[in-house]
């Protein structure tokens, strides 16, 4: 019986060896088929191949020398161009002597050099072409030009901590001041969740409310002035909020 075993084993395994070469085998010879295909393949296309490589090669080295030769000088050349019509700016929001007049000569340039307006058209693209439109924007708040005021801080696009709040807000008071405050709500509440921070947040939570109050949205407006209340207490906005919960729980009755 033990010898019976042995033999049996030894007959089977031989049939296992013979499985497994037979397998490797084909496994083989279909890697070598496979790779005979993939030869001819590249053989027959190699022209197209080849094509390929260089359009790939042509756009990288275009980008590289457009970014180099056409893009940086035109980033430097727009900054230059921003420098001018920002003192005007500056000028005009810092002091109250013909502020008006300061942020036309902004807008509009002067003594042959281009305002935020041209610089905007212009440098489109750039960043200082980009920041031109949030200039532009303010300073046509400012001047009462709401249509002209949405359009340009509609065109602006920032991920800074301040600039992308505030023109976001600029653009809810141009719709307040228009008498549309149910843009306005949007907008400021748009402007209030971009960023969260002390100054712009609060800010922006409090119009957003004093709107809603406005518009007869009450639990809105309630909403909003308790999170001032408990989110920003130490800002300005706070001093006086338990006033404004009241008024939208009175209202709400």
């Amino acid at each position: 019986m033990a010898t019976y075993k042995k033999t049996g084993t030894k007959i089977k395994s031989s049939k296992q060896k013979a499985e497994q070469h037979s397998t490797t085998a084909e496994v083989f010879d279909t890697l070598d088929q496979t790779a005979s295909r993939s030869e001819q393949w590249v053989i027959k296309n190699q022209g197209n191949i080849f094509k390929l490589l260089g359009l790939v090669v042509a756009v990288v080295l275009a980008s590289l020398a457009y970014q180099k030769f056409v893009k940086m000088p035109q980033e430097k050349e727009a900054a230059d161009e921003l420098a001018f019509p920002k003192t005007y700016f500056e000028n005009a929001m810092t002091g109250s002597v013909a502020k008006d007049s300061l942020l036309t000569l902004g807008l509009n340039g002067n003594d042959g050099k281009y305002g935020f307006v041209d610089i905007a058209d212009q440098y489109a693209g750039t960043d200082a072409g980009n920041l031109a439109n949030y200039y532009a924007g303010i300073s046509y708040l400012n001047l009462k030009n709401y249509e002209a005021a949405i359009r340009h801080l509609e065109l602006f696009s920032s991920d800074d901590e301040l600039l992308s709040p505030i023109a976001k807000g600029a653009i809810g008071d141009a719709f307040a001041d228009i008498n549309q405050p149910e843009e306005a709500l949007e907008y400021y509440l748009k402007a209030a969740d971009i960023r969260s921070n002390d100054f712009s947040t609060p800010l922006f939570l409090f119009k957003a409310g004093n709107t809603a109050l406005e518009l007869g949205k009450y639990p809105k407006a309630l909403a909003l002035f308790e999170e001032i209340k408990n989110a920003y207490p130490n800002a300005d906005e706070a001093r006086n909020i338990e006033v404004y919960i009241n008024k939208a729980i009175v209202a709400e009755k």
